[in-house]
């Protein structure tokens, strides 16, 4: 597990750039298309990932053959942690990237070596999208460590119904409408840590383009 000290390294390694791709990218959200032009909505799904309890009904209860609804990781709040509980589980599992060891069960999650520092390793994680079915197991276990995983709505597939299924299923009154110029969601530590930023770092003129580091 990554300590307090070791996280100053890990991010320091990353540099500057990494971290503001990481908080204004929107924690790995960046790239996400508005809802489809020429509809003449004003509003749109999304999940209140404060709210979300990864309870699994966004696999379940979405319209489409695979949900609109994906994992997400916000890079600024990564432990980049050697045992991560959103890519293993807790319990019975041997620390290496075999499909039988990892969390995730349509294996979506990458896990990419980055470097070792006093003794300890660090890996990158994103998110196959392609292969995310919105189960929210990695979600659920991220919650242990940093919650740097949650879960929000891609306006590219969502069909932006009427009355959502899954909302209408959600316990926790995750889903909300929030205006389409606006569509997606930060966590309120997501949030914290761009303001943070903000105050700390003066802005620089050629950051990485927005969603740099993340998978497609």
């Amino acid at each position: 597990m990554a300590n307090k000290e070791g996280k100053i390294d890990r991010r320091a390694f990353l540099g500057d750039n990494v971290r503001i791709a990481g908080a204004l990218g929107l924690c790995g959200l960046t790239g996400l298309l508005a809802v489809r032009k020429g509809r003449g909505e004003n509003l749109v799904w999304q999940i209140d990932p404060d709210k979300c309890m990864a309870c699994g009904h966004c696999e379940i209860n979405c319209v489409l053959d695979q949900s609109a609804v994906k994992a997400v990781q916000c890079f600024a709040l990564c432990g980049y942690c050697d045992v991560c509980t959103g890519f293993f589980p807790v319990k019975d599992y041997v620390l290496e990237t075999g499909a039988e060891n990892q969390l995730c069960p349509t294996g979506s999650i990458n896990r990419k070596f980055i470097e070792e520092k006093g003794g300890q390793r660090f890996f990158e994680y994103t998110i196959d999208e392609s292969l995310c079915i919105a189960c929210g197991k990695c979600v659920a276990g991220c919650k242990l460590m940093n919650g740097s995983l949650y879960l929000q709505v891609r306006h590219d597939r969502c069909l932006n119904c009427n009355e959502c299924s899954i909302a209408v299923s959600c316990p926790t009154q995750a889903f909300v409408r929030i205006p389409a110029g606006s569509p997606i969601l930060l966590k309120k530590i997501a949030r914290d840590a761009e303001a943070a930023y903000k105050r700390n770092k003066k802005p620089q003129k050629s950051p990485l383009p927005l969603g740099e580091g993340r998978s497609n």
